[in-house]
């Protein structure tokens, strides 16, 4: 698919955001933090996301994983667990009387990046190597910025840049180049301030710190800084303090509803009773077959301690011997029965069975209409073209099903007496029998065909119904189970909230062996936009509910799934599904369809989704001449 012109067309390597993303969480003990790609690398407590920057791209290998995991220690160790954002509010409450505004905001980010640096550093020494490549890289980047800005006159960024250098320079010698005439004279000053930086024990004193120098500069610089080196989300932050919300607010999952302490304190002279609690909760409101649980969510807090005090959990059963429902008994012994696994149904989330990224994803299942003349005439010719493979592919598969069954299996210690019988005299146990196969005609396979009905299918669609019914009647003439399914997502009617997925059927499971199935493809035409993890997902559901030994996937599509806040987690989202797929024994292929040479990014970007699991086609009319060996090998692998 060529793209004329192309905004932001960075391809993420699934596997290595996927490393990154476990990494985050890992560190961060929070499995609710989501990883992202951006502009500049930050945390963002509101939205629970971890930024890396897109800074790390296009390097070598070890320095893109280096530098991008460096990123990941920042956030996930530094600022999550060493940053006070208590004093970063502070910070924002002084620095609005400062006119350099973004040079205050990105110094108090280096300094404190550098500062939690050592913080993680010291924590895990697994992380010295990748800061150690960070060093080398921004110093390298910050050198040429500073070249560039001084021969620009842009004095504010070359002192921004000279400082970055003072701060990361392993000789006590640093070359700092002449700039204007009042600011060489304060330059001397500003090194011995920026010393400071490396006493710091804490955010106050990078703050402390970041407003000294700042009242100099103020004085000598004109303009503001031009380029954003580091970014401080003053937004978020903001917010997040008018919402009068703490650090410890933000890593709280489930909030308690009041946290008051009572102020009277034990004596150790209490007077405690054992009585039994009957109670209602809306954790047994539905009758369920479970124990009765319940999660404490109100209450006051107090200094007293039972016995055989531990950490509780959310799964806790109140009572082992409390069985069934929540009604009345009618005298039954459950004594002996087992405690059954409570069952619930959960709305609103796809985030459960059909990944994160689709949790807003709504499924509307389509049924074909009844195939028009037209149509019925359209398949009729292509089913013509296609003959002559589908006739090939039958008998191929009919004489090996022959030949396994009328193929004897020799060495056997029981069955119809072998002419050879020199065994009998030297070996200690011989085997002089042999029985022929009686293997089944039928072939143990289904198949699933998805096909991608985006709009940018337009140019390849009638192709792609030609392939498909080769691989229909090719799958009818021997027996062979499947459906397909065309899928799109409603562009028009998809909101943050809410994102409209559709599924068309047009042959499926029950009839795909009819004769007169297989017009209905006609039916299949470009739509709108395609979420291709989220397909694969209900696809593989369907799948496992299937008997066959041989479950077997095939997806075709023209390029990287793109719907409604699928654009960047798009690509790891697919690759998910295809894993999990794999997973439960589905072979997931990818059948690429393409009318014009296809790039170098391109064949990455299949290989980051699918592995090596992928047929690209330059040519969509080649489709048949590729599917039909694609076929026999794998119908072959199902004998």
């Amino acid at each position: 698919m060529e793209r004329f012109i192309q905004f932001n067309d960075e391809q993420i390597d699934s596997m290595l955001f996927m490393e990154l993303s476990d990494l985050a969480k890992t560190l961060m003990r929070e499995k609710d933090y989501e990883l992202e790609f951006g502009v500049h690398s930050y945390l963002d407590m509101a939205e629970h996301k971890v930024f890396v920057r897109h800074f790390w791209n296009h390097r070598p290998g070890a320095i893109m994983k280096n530098g991008l995991k460096s990123d990941v220690y920042l956030r996930a160790i530094g600022n999550f667990h060493y940053t006070d954002y208590n004093e970063v509010f502070s910070f924002l409450k002084k620095f609005h009387s400062i006119r350099l505004k973004s040079f205050a905001k990105q110094l108090f980010v280096l300094a404190e990046d550098l500062r939690i640096e050592e913080d993680c550093k010291r924590e895990r020494i697994g992380t010295v190597k990748a800061f150690q490549v960070r060093r080398q890289i921004y110093g390298d980047y910050f050198e040429s910025q500073q070249n560039v800005n001084v021969v620009k006159s842009v004095y504010t960024d070359a002192v921004f840049n000279t400082i970055y250098l003072m701060l990361t320079a392993e000789s006590p010698i640093l070359e700092i180049p002449a700039l204007k005439e009042e600011i060489d004279r304060v330059l001397p000053f500003i090194q011995n301030q920026v010393m400071n930086f490396f006493d710091a024990k804490s955010t106050a004193d990078i703050s402390r710190f970041t407003f000294n120098i700042m009242e100099v500069l103020d004085e000598v610089l004109e303009n503001d800084m031009l380029n954003e080196y580091f970014h401080l989300p003053v937004k978020m932050l903001e917010e997040l303090e008018e919402e009068e919300w703490s650090f410890n607010d933000l890593k709280r999952k489930d909030p308690l509803v009041n946290n008051d302490l009572l102020e009277k304190k034990s004596t150790g002279e209490e007077e405690t009773f054992n009585e039994e609690l009957r109670t209602f909760h809306r954790e047994t409101s539905d009758l369920s077959k479970s124990f009765l649980q319940f999660d404490l969510e109100q209450g006051s807090g107090t200094d007293l301690f039972g016995e055989g005090v531990r950490e509780s959990e959310t799964g806790d059963q109140a009572l082992g011997i409390v069985q069934g429902a929540a009604r009345e008994s009618k005298r039954n012994d459950y004594s002996k029965l087992e405690a059954l696994e409570q069952k619930r149904n959960i709305k609103g989330g796809g985030e459960w069975d059909y990944g994160d990224e689709n949790r807003n994803a709504i499924p509307i299942f389509l049924t074909p209409d009844a195939p028009k003349y037209d149509d019925i005439q359209a398949y009729d010719k292509l089913k013509t073209n296609i003959s002559n493979y589908q006739k090939k592919l039958q008998k191929i598969i009919e004489k090996i099903l022959e030949h396994k069954r009328s193929f004897p299996r020799t060495n056997m210690q029981y069955g119809r007496l072998s002419k050879q019988l020199l065994p009998f005299f030297i070996d200690n146990s011989p085997r002089m029998f042999y029985k022929k196969q009686e293997f089944s005609k039928e072939i143990d396979a289904v198949f699933t065909l998805l096909v991608d009905c985006s709009a940018s299918m337009a140019d390849k669609m009638s192709e792609t119904k030609r392939g498909i019914t080769l691989f229909h009647e090719a799958l009818k003439s021997v027996r062979v189970a499947h459906e397909v399914v065309g899928f799109w997502e409603d562009t028009s009617e998809a909101t943050k909230l809410k994102q409209p997925n559709y599924f068309k059927t047009v042959v499926d499971f029950t009839t795909s062996l009819s004769k007169k199935a297989g017009p209905e493809i006609m039916q299949l035409q470009p739509e709108e936009d395609n979420r291709d993890g989220y397909a694969i997902r209900h696809m593989t559901k369907k799948l496992m509910n299937r008997n066959e030994k041989q479950k077997f996937l095939l997806v075709f599509s023209d390029g990287e799934p793109a719907a409604f806040g699928y654009e960047q987690n798009g690509i790891v989202d697919t690759h998910e599904a295809v894993l999990e797929a794999r997973k439960r024994g589905i072979e997931v292929i990818n059948i690429f369809l393409s009318n014009s040479s296809v790039s170098e990014g391109q064949r990455n970007l299949l290989r980051n989704i699918y592995g090596n699991f992928s047929i690209i086609l330059s040519d969509v009319s080649e489709l048949p001449n590729i599917l039909f060996p694609l076929l026999r090998k794998l119908l072959l692998k199902s004998i």
